[in-house]
């Protein structure tokens, strides 16, 4: 890959941190090795090493955007402080082209003295825009901050919230090359967040390349193009949003004596080759519609459209079996007519004891964008008590299909207590257990995913 193709190339990247007990360990490894290597004697560390990142390495294309997860504390902030020159690599190197534009610690460099108007051409000097593009720009910052006649204020009578503001303004507002978010897409209310998403958007559109972190599944899915996950400082699988959250999802609700045979698992599954081209990555073996299927008034079963992404996760004493989908008069099926009502069921076999049971369904897209889900009970108190292994629970979910043609995808799950006193927890969870497609409509005047049934009155004057 050529500099032309890539804006950013991490190598072998690895941050290490030297932890001490006590202070004067401290003190003790600036002065004691270099007096044992005098003495020709064994050198001795007064500290233990810890390894936020080891030997982490990806490119991410010019226009790309890419998505970090992981669990608290598996370094993904280091690998983007790392990247935008905050930290120094212990080992490996980064190479990005481009201007950055990094949303870490949102407002964290401001001067509390400062007024705001003040701060804010700080900021932008530092991120690389002279005093006459500031100008030039700043009426757009404050406006897009929306905090008034406080931009000339002090920043220390700002709230928590005004300073994320100004701060995520200034960022976005000098036209970067490289967009590198770090959990900052939840700065103010929701009108505001919505504005921030579009303005990243924006961004994305004119070719920038953004590397976020978040621990929103939902905006990782419907904004990247890849994802990255990250557990203890290791790299464990690089390629589609869905799937790599999915994993996520399943490292982070696993029982903490099952997490290394999952990471090895994940890592495994990262050496396959990949599936390509349109829905291959993701259903194996679905049978083409035909012209013949334009308007089809009847569902089908295709037993070929098996999903290829589906994710099982770690059982903590229920495990879901045989979900299907299936017609009111009970035949399985995966062609469904728009308009009309379907079963979605599943089994689940209890192996102990479990308190407070809930039951769960979700219906996504082909992205892995979730578009409706619900629960057998709305509160937590109204769920089941299982007594005892051996038992098995039918769940029936029923639904109207209002999704236009395409194909989608079903999770199942099970939710509950281990238990009493205990917080409610993912007992298990199957991702994409079932695929199926909704049939050509004829004349089809619905757009985007869901038909709301709307009606168009068009009136020309004369």
């Amino acid at each position: 890959m050529s500099s032309d193709e890539f804006s950013i190339r991490v190598e072998n990247l690895a941050k290490r941190y030297e932890i001490y007990t006590q202070p004067a360990d401290r003190l003790k490894q600036m002065v004691l090795p270099k007096l044992q290597r005098r003495m020709h004697r064994p050198e001795r560390s007064y500290f233990h090493e810890f390894w936020a990142l080891r030997d982490v390495s990806f490119d991410v294309r010019r226009g790309e955007t890419v998505g970090i997860v992981g669990r608290n504390g598996s370094g993904k902030s280091t690998l983007l402080q790392l990247i935008c020159g905050t930290l120094t690599p212990t080992l490996g190197q980064v190479n990005a082209h481009g201007r950055i534009a990094a949303l870490l610690e949102l407002g964290s460099g401001f001067n509390p003295e400062f007024t705001g108007r003040e701060n804010a051409y700080l900021n932008a000097t530092v991120l690389g825009l002279s005093r006459e593009e500031i100008d030039a720009r700043f009426e757009d910052m404050v406006a897009f901050a929306d905090i008034g006649e406080f931009i000339d204020q002090p920043v220390k009578t700002y709230s928590s919230g005004m300073q994320v503001r100004l701060a995520f303004s200034v960022a976005i507002n000098v036209d970067p090359e490289i967009l590198v978010i770090d959990e900052a897409l939840s700065v103010g209310d929701e009108l505001f967040q919505r504005k921030c998403f579009a303005r990243i958007e924006t961004i994305r559109d004119k070719g920038a390349t953004i590397l976020f972190v978040s621990h929103a599944a939902g905006t990782v899915i419907d904004l990247c193009d890849h994802a990255l996950l990250i557990d203890s400082g290791e790299l464990l699988t690089v390629g589609q949003p869905k799937r790599v959250v999915s994993f996520y999802h399943k490292l982070l609700y696993a029982p903490a004596g099952e997490t290394a045979e999952i990471r090895e698992e994940i890592k495994s599954d990262e050496r396959r080759p990949a599936a390509t081209g349109g829905d291959a990555a993701v259903v194996v073996n679905a049978t083409p519609l035909g012209a013949d299927g334009l308007g089809r008034e009847r569902e089908i079963f295709d037993s070929g459209m098996v999903p290829s992404s589906t994710v099982n996760f770690v059982s903590k004493g229920a495990e879901i079996l045989t979900p299907k989908v299936l017609t009111l008069d009970g035949r399985q099926v995966n062609g469904l007519v728009r308009g009309r009502r379907y079963r979605y069921r599943f089994d689940v076999r209890f192996s102990r004891p479990l308190y407070y049971v809930r039951f769960g369904m979700l219906i996504k897209a082909i992205t892995g964008l979730p578009i409706c889900g619900t629960m057998s009970e709305g509160r937590l108190l109204d769920g089941k008590h299982v007594d005892g292994g051996g038992r098995t629970a039918s769940v029936d979910f029923r639904f109207d299909c209002l999704l236009n043609p395409g194909t989608y995808f079903m999770n199942a799950g099970v939710f509950g207590m281990e238990a009493l006193g205990q917080p409610e927890t993912l007992l298990h969870r199957v991702a994409d257990a079932v695929a199926f497609r909704v049939l050509p409509v004829a004349d089809n005047a619905s757009t985007e995913l869901i038909d709301f049934n709307c009606e168009s009155l068009v009136q020309f004057d004369g």
